[in-house]
């Protein structure tokens, strides 16, 4: 199973110890860390309402970049279970509730975003700063239409739909796209980069 879990055209992958239970150890302790990772980025954020301005999508896509999707994948869901099991790794709140609010939309598009971006490290796009910049932009794109598609049914309850369309892209969509393609930017720019140390030293 752990052979199965990353592939050598990851960074995960290239470095992975030799023998099936080192790799599983090693993979469990990369999904607790990474999931620490998106915590620590979640602090880093200004409030606002209905959605604060945080560094998680950058850390979701360079760990699914550098991990792979399945070990990517795994460290999202984790660190969303952390937040719902109570544990402060939200930016704002968190226990079961959280599940209610209005940011959880953008919370559950990690996980397609991990996906995305973890799918094309394990073909090995992540060597390549053009691609993968390409891919990271588009999985994020997938976060925004989610977590859009989440605030609209929040905001409208007891309202028309048609009310809270054009507030819900003004509080959580058009702030956020030139800070996003700014994150991906650096995400794409830190894994390629990553790679072409490895490069150099091989």
């Amino acid at each position: 199973m752990a052979v199965t879990l990353t592939t050598p055209k990851t960074l995960l992958g290239a470095f992975a110890p030799k023998t099936d239970a080192a790799r599983l150890a090693s993979a469990i302790g990369t999904v607790v860390i990474g999931s620490l990772f998106i915590a620590l980025c979640s602090k880093i954020n200004v409030p606002t309402w209905p959605i604060s301005v945080t560094l998680q999508t950058m850390a979701v896509a360079m760990l699914a970049a550098a991990f792979g999707w399945r070990i990517g994948v795994a460290t999202v869901v984790l660190y969303i279970a952390e937040g719902l099991a109570g544990l402060p790794v939200f930016a704002v709140g968190a226990g079961p509730l959280y599940a209610l609010s209005p940011a959880f939309g953008f919370i559950l598009g990690f996980i397609p975003m991990a996906l995305i971006i973890g799918r094309a490290a394990d073909m090995g796009m992540s060597r390549r700063l053009l691609p993968l910049l390409g891919v990271m932009l588009l999985a994020d794109a997938v976060v925004f239409v989610i977590g859009y598609a989440w605030l609209v049914a929040f905001l409208s309850h007891g309202h028309a739909v048609g009310t809270v369309l054009g507030s819900a892209f003004d509080g959580a969509i058009k702030p956020f796209v030139v800070w996003d393609i700014v994150k991906m930017a650096f995400a794409a720019v830190s894994v390629a980069g990553a790679w072409t140390m490895v490069r150099r030293k091989a």
